[in-house]
């Protein structure tokens, strides 16, 4: 295998393509604004592009993209990728090559899709939000676990809420959106542990939905941990369905690897 970095933005899509689904927030880090953030590597093997990495380093930490051959993403990480800790994401056949550079503990995910003939919307609750309520929001997400809420992800991003008595009590919105490849990824889907059980966080996600298909995105996805059916019973509920499951999870090197 040939391991070489990867500047060529067609080349790139071409190859993430071939599974677009998985791929879809790789995709959208093709944006221009984004693109900058990323290092891209790719192993070739008879002229072929046969495994891509991609290490993002837009986040608060750094974070890194796996697809292809497991062969050629061993070549990448034995001749050009060595990063202390990064967060992962891989697919099944992955994981034991992944074992042989780092300790982590991989945590099972489903990739959602929605396909617009298959889109419910449940009731009409949800109203938008802009960025003079990131500080409601990031009350509301200090609630729970996990937050990967950013107030950098209101403008420009789509995000609605539900209020009760003039309290946020539940929001959704996205991680992604990329205008230029249609692809959007819906995130920061919350409930205060106070108001659950009535539906708000179905009709804000379907207001994000809605929004989401007005602006153009012809593919929207979402991530979610297999264990949390309640989560997975909202988005069905809405017509999202599991497409393909993958692996994420933060990772430190091996010492015998650094």
């Amino acid at each position: 295998m040939k391991v070489i970095e990867l500047t060529d933005k067609p080349q790139i899509l071409a190859y993430l393509e071939t599974d677009s689904l998985y791929a879809a927030y790789a995709i959208g880090d093709l944006e221009p604004g984004l693109f900058i953030h990323c290092t891209w590597f790719g192993a070739e093997q008879d002229g072929r592009l046969r495994a891509v990495a991609l290490h993002y380093s837009g986040l608060g930490f750094p974070s890194v993209f796996l697809m292809g051959e497991t062969d050629g993403l061993r070549a990448v990480f034995e001749d050009a990728l060595t990063i202390e800790q990064a967060y992962f994401t891989c697919r099944r056949e992955h994981l034991g090559m992944m074992q042989d550079f780092y300790n982590w503990e991989p945590i099972p995910m489903w990739r959602m899709a929605l396909r617009p003939e298959s889109f419910r919307p449940v009731g009409d609750d949800g109203v938008p939000l802009a960025l003079d309520h990131a500080e409601q929001l990031g009350a509301l997400y200090a609630h729970g676990e996990g937050n990967a809420f950013d107030p950098k992800q209101v403008p420009g991003g789509a995000f609605h809420g539900v209020f009760e008595d003039g309290r946020l009590v539940a929001a959704a919105g996205t991680h992604l959106i990329s205008p230029t490849y249609g692809v959007a990824a819906v995130g920061n889907v919350f409930t205060h542990p106070d108001f659950r059980g009535r539906g708000y966080a179905t009709a804000a996600t379907g207001a994000v939905v809605t929004e989401l298909w007005s602006r153009g995105m012809h593919a929207i996805v979402l991530n979610v941990n297999q264990k949390n059916e309640t989560a997975i019973r909202i988005y069905e509920r809405l017509g999202f369905e599991r497409c393909c499951p993958f692996f994420e999870g933060m990772a430190c090197v091996r010492a015998t690897y650094s």
